[in-house]
């Protein structure tokens, strides 16, 4: 496994981080990638975000947009949520969506997980990005092979970036 820092200014748009984008273009697939939180970002074959404002392929919750694919048809996921139940329930709100236990509880991201196990294909990836190492796991069957730690100096938090391949069953 990779593990490697870089410096960069901070940006709600991760995919525009110079060091995240290059990361992502050393491991992208040909094939099916998805981005169930895509916002302005076109990088993926098939874009969802919440926000009917996003120029993207789907406006739906981001469990609903994994749901609507094949068990192992995807060849990688760009899995860039909301890093914090806080961040949720502020994107929920602005789109007028109800806050509850659902959506800020761990369920949240594990149904995500659990829903990106299903459709990611034996040896496809994930790059995951927050504000910890977790990615998606190793409960869930993928191993790391790349972290790559943003610092964004001041009070800014850094960005984790974590890239994995889905083990064979």
């Amino acid at each position: 496994m990779v593990m490697d820092r870089f410096w960069a200014m901070p940006s709600r748009y991760t995919f525009e981080i110079k060091p995240i984008r290059e990361l992502l273009m050393q491991y992208m697939p040909r094939g099916l990638v998805i981005d169930p939180f895509a916002n302005r970002s076109k990088l993926a074959s098939v874009t969802n975000d919440l926000d009917t404002g996003c120029d993207t392929d789907y406006h739906l919750d981001a469990t609903d947009f994994l749901a609507m694919f094949q068990d192992a048809s995807v060849d990688m996921v760009l899995y860039d949520p909301p890093y914090s139940a806080r961040q949720v329930s502020e994107c929920y709100r602005k789109m007028g969506r109800t806050v509850n236990m659902q959506t800020t509880q761990n369920s949240y991201w594990r149904k995500h997980k659990e829903q990106i196990r299903r459709i990611v294909k034996p040896n496809g990836l994930v790059l995951s990005c927050g504000w910890n190492s977790g990615g998606i796991g190793k409960k869930y069957g993928f191993e790391p092979l790349h972290i790559r730690l943003v610092a964004h100096g001041g009070n800014h938090n850094d960005t984790i970036v974590v890239v994995e391949r889905r083990m064979e069953n």
